[in-house]
């Protein structure tokens, strides 16, 4: 692009969202080239530059987006959808350039609806910002990621995050009730204003998980819940990882807890000695469960009786309370991993009868091809069919080359995520896929993928939304 017609396309883009939310200063241009993704981080932490767009803009509306999208389609310009920069895949990351669209001045929290329960939001809003609105009503989203302070409710919808209460109240898919969003060619839709119906497919599952790949989500209505009337915790130690899983299995199909959180015997003693504060070997559990009172005592009595069955034992709930506390401390500096080292969260979902295998072939792939890196897990997410694993892989003596440790990167990712494919597990559960995971999404769906190849088609053909990600 000369010169020239980068500062006449400026002019436009200036034009559809002023001259001070326009920028194509370096240093702006260098904060919205890294993101969480592990490469992303060590490419820049080496010296290396990672690909940098040619404008940042931060549209205040649909409206601005809208003027967006057709700039850069005339142009046949890329645009790259950007929320808190927190995502871990490079989902965020310009790698073809063109504009960073940056939504957080889309921050409007429009109402409170206290009869349908909702929230409705500007997508660039931080989603702790809309706890704290729901708060101040007595009600809360319900939706506690590790994230929540710095991600945005687009980037959650964007690649259908989740919080460590969802095996009671879902996913983040769950949680929204409708849409606005802006398709590649600049018009302005919304989803259904109901998402249960039976008027065709849900328009809001096409968009929630697409990665900016098919439009970009500029508000959204997002459930709000009554606080619990009581909610408790309780601590338990298994003697092994079958009898966990068993238990957690049979305890889904009699009710839903709002946490389960089970780590296996290399995590529990690590992360959990280090900030819950058990020492012993085995594998720890977490429950949470929560709500009317008289209805908690019930539940109470199930899961003791339940989890008796499977000799688990009984840690009260000094524990559980600890790891509500501290349930992001464990993504802060000094808990989690962190440069120089090498790591990944590979977070595969399967059925019950899939799921242990799929853990010990994932560890043993992993241990046995890449001497170098540890295999540890938990299982933080439950079905009443299910359960995912978030499975890590943590490298110490890492290649200081650049180059080397890319390739050293995608060697375990890639043998990690095709051992879950060829046991009967999902590529991803909630991180996304981005551009760290696009090569694996053909392997899993195979001729099915020409469904989201066809949408991508026919809403973006001139391939300008968010190129290289997802698979697209």
């Amino acid at each position: 692009m000369t010169d020239f017609l980068q500062t006449m396309i400026a002019s436009e883009l200036e034009d559809a969202v002023g001259r001070e939310n326009c920028s194509m200063h370096e240093i702006d241009k260098l904060t919205h080239s890294v993101d969480y993704f592990w490469l992303s981080r060590m490419w820049a932490d080496r010296g290396r530059l990672m690909p940098l767009a040619d404008f940042v803009v931060s549209p205040a509306d649909a409206r601005e987006v809208s003027k967006v999208l057709q700039i850069a389609n005339y142009y046949k310009i890329p645009v790259t959808t950007w929320g808190g920069g927190g995502g871990t895949q490079g989902g965020a990351i310009p790698v073809a350039g063109g504009i960073v669209l940056d939504t957080k001045r889309m921050n409007k929290i429009y109402d409170i609806n206290e009869q349908s329960m909702y929230i409705e939001t500007g997508a660039g809003a931080i989603y702790k910002h809309l706890e704290w609105a729901a708060n101040e009503r007595g009600y809360s989203t319900m939706h506690f990621p590790s994230s929540l302070t710095c991600s945005t409710v687009g980037g959650f919808l964007a690649h259908r995050g989740i919080g460590v209460s969802s095996t009671k109240y879902g996913k983040i898919d769950d949680m929204a009730l409708s849409l606005e969003v802006v398709l590649p060619n600049g018009q302005i839709i919304n989803t259904s204003p109901a998402p249960k119906h039976a008027a065709g497919p849900d328009l809001n599952q096409i968009f929630i998980g697409s990665e900016g790949t098919l439009g970009v989500i500029t508000k959204a209505q997002m459930r709000i819940y009554e606080q619990p009337e009581c909610r408790r915790f309780r601590g338990f130690l298994f003697q092994n990882m079958t009898d966990a899983f068993n238990a957690g299995r049979e305890l889904l199909q009699k009710f839903k807890p709002s946490v389960m959180r089970l780590y296996d015997p290399a995590e529990t003693a690590s992360l959990i000695k280090k900030i819950v504060g058990v020492e012993r070997s085995g594998a720890f559990m977490n429950i949470a469960y929560e709500g009317v009172e008289e209805l908690v005592n019930v539940e109470e009595k199930i899961l003791l009786d339940t989890f008796a069955k499977y000799h688990a034992e009984d840690l009260g709930s000094e524990y559980g309370e600890k790891w509500w506390k501290e349930k992001i401390t464990f993504f802060y500096p000094g808990h989690m991993m962190d440069l120089p080292q090498m790591f990944g969260t590979m977070d595969t979902i399967a059925p019950y009868d899939k799921i242990e295998k799929i853990y010990w072939e994932m560890k043993k792939a992993i241990e046995t091809n890449f001497p170098m890196a540890r295999f540890i897990a938990h299982f933080s997410h439950w079905y009443e069919w299910g359960c995912m694993i978030y499975d890590r892989f943590i490298v110490d003596d890492v290649p200081q080359d650049p180059a080397e440790a890319l390739r050293l990167h995608n060697d375990i990712w890639s043998c990690g995520v095709r051992t879950a494919l060829a046991n009967g597990g999902v590529v991803n559960d909630h991180h996304g896929v981005g551009i760290k995971l696009g090569r694996l999404m053909k392997e899993q769906y195979g001729p099915a993928m020409q469904v989201f190849e066809g949408l991508k088609k026919e809403l973006d053909p001139n391939g300008i939304m968010n190129p290289f990600k997802l698979g697209l």
